[in-house]
């Protein structure tokens, strides 16, 4: 494996890295949920960081414009 070149700028434009790390957030909120709310339904955002998780993985193969500002 080798790091590009750009690579934070890439962090910081890819859709697929985006989407990563929402789908992170998402994963930490179903976790902390149960500590700060018991009282809540669980399972929503777990099953929405699976989308988003899907999300990322679609973004990651498709091409990506290179003239980004």
């Amino acid at each position: 494996m080798k790091l590009l070149q750009d690579w934070p700028r890439l962090v910081r434009r890819a859709w697929s890295v985006r989407l990563a790390i929402l789908s992170a957030g998402l994963s930490a909120v179903e976790f902390a949920l149960p500590f700060v709310a018991p009282e809540r339904p669980s399972g929503w955002f777990a099953g929405a960081a699976v989308l988003v998780s899907l999300a990322a993985a679609g973004a990651r193969i498709v091409a990506q414009p290179r003239s980004l500002p």
